[in-house]
């Protein structure tokens, strides 16, 4: 059998960086927001299961949470019924929350568990309903009216915000060979369904578990400076004086707010990362030059 070295020895350059990383991560969990082309794209969703396989094989504990807009209004325009947004927010009446539902609770989260499954991982799905798991309240949005003096307060139906993460079943899964899966899907007190953004969720399960890692995939390189450079690594401080310039401005700024407070709350770092790269996760844990932005608390 003939033998490749040099292939050869890349593999084991590739592994001896990972080494180290490997070590430091042991035991810890890494909060991973999947969405955009790496949860569409055939190629990314399967390099993506490999990830997220691979991480808890040596000893890391993701823990994903999956978004599903796309795949939301995809089945609303079959079913004819209309979409309307305010401020990004996808106004949620009764019909449209029960197809968010049977959507990310239902079809998605199940593709991506047995698609871990089948890569050889044990994956869970759940939304947060069960066993209490995400409790919200309804969002309320304020905008900002000439007219009035007071600014006007918009109800977008069952869309939710976090109030409090119930970490019971997360600890189960991470003291096990079980990682969840995760839809944003959360309830009041009163049994009220709601629609919540998965990077809040992600970030508000993050901050609960201290997460070692926030990881947000997106469908851009990272942070970008005026001119269009990736900044692969920045502070909360450098992110405000970015806000403030409006370098970082439009879609980008939710991601950033999260990434931030997230940051300020416990977790150690936040990764803004491209997840239109194959294997994007793993570049970002488990080698020196990742492939996004790495936000940091000020302090560091």
């Amino acid at each position: 059998m003939t033998v490749n070295i040099d292939r050869a020895l890349n593999i084991a350059k590739v592994l001896t960086e990972a080494l180290p990383y490997i070590q430091r991560f042991t035991g810890k969990t890494i909060v991973v927001k999947y969405g955009g082309n790496a949860m569409t794209e055939t190629q990314l969703k399967h390099s993506f299961a490999k990830d997220i396989v691979l991480m808890k094989l040596v000893g890391l504990n993701p823990v994903i949470v999956h978004g599903g807009g796309p795949q939301i209004g995809n089945f609303l325009q079959q079913l004819n019924i209309h979409s309307e947004f305010v401020d990004g927010m996808r106004v949620t009446d009764s019909e449209t929350m029960d197809v968010v539902q049977m959507v990310l609770g239902g079809l998605v989260n199940q593709d991506i568990v047995s698609l871990i499954n089948q890569t050889g991982g044990r994956a869970i799905g759940l939304t947060g309903k069960d066993a209490s798991l995400i409790e919200a309240k309804k969002m309320l949005i304020e905008k900002a009216t000439p007219s009035l003096t007071a600014p006007e307060i918009i109800d977008i139906g069952h869309v939710g915000e976090v109030t409090h993460i119930n970490r019971e079943v997360l600890d189960i899964a991470s003291n096990s060979d079980l990682i969840p899966v995760i839809a944003p899907i959360g309830t009041d007190k009163a049994g009220q369904t709601f629609n919540i953004n998965a990077d809040l969720v992600a970030g508000a399960i993050a901050e609960e578990l201290k997460a070692e890692k926030l990881i947000l995939l997106t469908d851009v390189s990272g942070v970008e400076d005026e001119n269009g450079k990736l900044l692969s690594r920045l502070n909360s401080k450098q992110v405000s004086s970015l806000i403030s310039s409006n370098t970082i401005h439009g879609g980008m700024l939710p991601k950033i707010q999260c990434a931030l407070d997230a940051v300020s709350r416990g977790v150690s770092s936040a990764h803004i990362i491209d997840g239109r790269v194959a294997h994007a996760v793993l570049l970002e844990v488990l080698t020196d030059e990742g492939v996004g932005t790495k936000i940091t608390p000020m302090q560091e």
